[in-house]
């Protein structure tokens, strides 16, 4: 396996992260402005009323992205067995 092999293998693997973890770390964003917003109209400054939605919303993304998740990772493995049987 040459270096622009592992380069490209490599870069698919970190795409493929990127993909997976983008629908909760986006949720987590909206799900975060949204209650930093709502604290700084409202001036309350509870620890706990950032995290519990911020953890609910990004359990629920879970939830309902894990199918495509699955397929993406099932994917992508198979890419590189692929690649595995054909290495020289």
């Amino acid at each position: 396996m040459e270096a622009p092999e592992v380069i490209e293998v490599i870069r698919d693997g970190i795409y493929v992260l990127i993909i997976i973890a983008a629908p909760s770390m986006i949720v987590a964003l909206v799900v975060g402005l949204a209650i930093a917003l709502l604290q700084a109209l409202t001036q309350i400054q509870e620890a706990t009323l950032t995290f519990v939605p911020k953890v609910l919303a990004m359990l629920i993304t879970l939830v309902i992205a894990l199918p495509f998740m699955i397929q993406t990772l099932t994917d992508f493995a198979m890419k590189l067995q692929d690649k595995i049987v054909h290495i020289e």
